[in-house]
């Protein structure tokens, strides 16, 4: 199955567009790419972002999608206002011709080292036109602070704010806690209807950069091969977990994991 990804690229390999192509051909997927910024980052940081232009982000996904076309879209970071646009536009207009071909927005906002990767004054573009054309929102718990505008340190918070962002964009919500404090971490799935949460014990380790891209790129693929939202949010744990497990001790920061565990479907 084919799934595009529209994200900014990492030099360092563990994150973004290139987590993304590694993660979709692991889990038997075909990986194509729009790249919406290119960055200079390793294991410690962020050191520099140049953004791609946005009407060249926008000939990247019409070289795509007019002649392969997708069964699933990803998006992770997409940097300001404009960028934003264009990618929304460019879906909703896909999606509209093909209705069954899921989104999955990974609402990119912070690096693992700290740095800023969308700008506040484009929040609210984000939140009032991409988010709403998602099938599947993937936050983080910071991320979901600044979406929902309130605090998370628990659980039950963890499932108001899921059922918050479905009620402002009418897409599925997944918080993932991988910032809780405690040594079981949940996850809580939010569908519209019911919630669901997924549990595993805390991995100690530091090696857990480009965990968001490729639990969404995960979920992406496994949405696109026609897995349940329930199974294809399983599965996509299960993943990114052994990919941690393996990580190759690579680097002196946030090391990457190892996308290539031997995952069958």
């Amino acid at each position: 199955m084919r799934v595009l990804s529209i994200a900014g690229s990492d030099s360092g390999g563990g994150a973004g567009i290139q987590a993304d192509i590694k993660t979709i051909t692991t889990l038997q997927g075909y990986a194509m790419t729009a790249i919406t910024a290119l960055t200079a980052q390793n294991t410690h940081g962020v050191d520099s972002i140049l953004p791609v232009p946005p009407e060249f982000l926008r000939q990247q996904i019409h070289a795509v999608l007019n002649d392969l076309g997708t069964d699933a879209f990803k998006t992770g970071m997409v940097g300001g206002a404009a960028e934003i646009r264009v990618v929304a536009e460019e879906i909703q207009h896909y999606v509209s011709r093909f209705p069954d071909v899921p989104v999955v927005v990974d609402p990119v906002m912070v690096a693992k080292g700290g740095a800023a990767l969308l700008a506040e004054e484009v929040l609210d573009t984000l939140q009032n036109v991409l988010l709403p054309q998602a099938t599947v929102i993937t936050p983080n718990i910071p991320e979901a602070i600044c979406l929902v505008k309130q605090d998370i340190t628990t659980v039950n918070e963890m499932r108001q704010a899921a059922r918050r962002l479905y009620n402002a964009t009418g897409a599925a919500v997944v918080v993932k806690g991988g910032h809780l404090t405690d040594d079981t971490l949940v996850d809580v799935l939010f569908d519209g209807v019911n919630f669901s949460e997924f549990s595993d014990t805390r991995i100690n380790t530091r090696h857990t950069h480009g965990t968001g891209c490729t639990l969404a790129s995960a979920l992406a693929t496994r949405l696109a091969q026609g897995y349940s939202l329930f199974d294809a949010v399983h599965q996509a744990r299960a993943y990114v977990r052994q990919a941690i497990v393996m990580a190759p001790g690579l680097g002196g920061g946030a090391g990457p994991l190892w996308h290539q565990v031997a995952f069958m479907r």
